[in-house]
């Protein structure tokens, strides 16, 4: 939901987006879950293996279409065998569909595992994905559903960036009442 966000923050605030990839599968990793979790986990790192696989090969343009086609076979359409929209996301966006390969094998794990770590090290430990940094300042989500769309994702930007950046400031929190609101 975030990332949807920020498509239409660019729209309306002079914001430039580099997309870096992030993983709860390695934010997780080693940790007690839930046993359906645990299994979720399991399966994500495939997708995040291919796209970090394909960044290395065609630079930090391809995360941000290459997720988004991910995401729309997972999230929208419901497909909950994550391999199965591996060959296919990459075929829609333009890249050889042999990077699918990579999902079974850990052999991109410690690029996955930097990369993560670099968002991780702009906000520390007690969170989760996303990490959105402007300049110099870094902060966890926000967790929002749905996307704000036009002028609200730029109030909502707006107000990111102002709380993120007032010295002291460290958290703003309140229960989830509903799940994702893809419109």
């Amino acid at each position: 939901m975030t990332s949807r966000w920020m498509d239409e923050v660019e729209l309306v605030r002079p914001v430039d987006v580099t997309w870096s990839v992030m993983s709860l599968s390695v934010l997780n990793e080693g940790r007690d879950l839930p046993g359906d979790y645990r299994t979720m986990m399991d399966r994500a790192w495939g997708p995040v293996r291919v796209i970090t696989a394909a960044a290395q090969e065609y630079g930090d343009k391809v995360v941000k279409p290459l997720y988004d086609a991910m995401g729309a076979r997972i999230h929208l359409a419901g497909e909950g065998d994550y391999s199965q929209v591996l060959v296919p996301a990459l075929g829609e966006v333009g890249l050889d569909t042999s990077f699918a390969a990579v999902a079974g094998t850990d052999e991109v794990d410690e690029i996955l595992r930097a990369s993560h770590q670099r968002a991780m090290s702009l906000v520390g430990d007690d969170v989760g994905t996303p990490v959105v940094a402007v300049d110099g300042t870094a902060f966890f989500g926000p967790v929002v559903s749905p996307a704000p769309k036009g002028e609200e994702a730029g109030r909502l930007w707006d107000g990111c960036v102002l709380v993120a950046g007032t010295p002291g400031f460290f958290e703003i929190k309140r229960s989830r009442t509903v799940g994702p609101i893809f419109d």
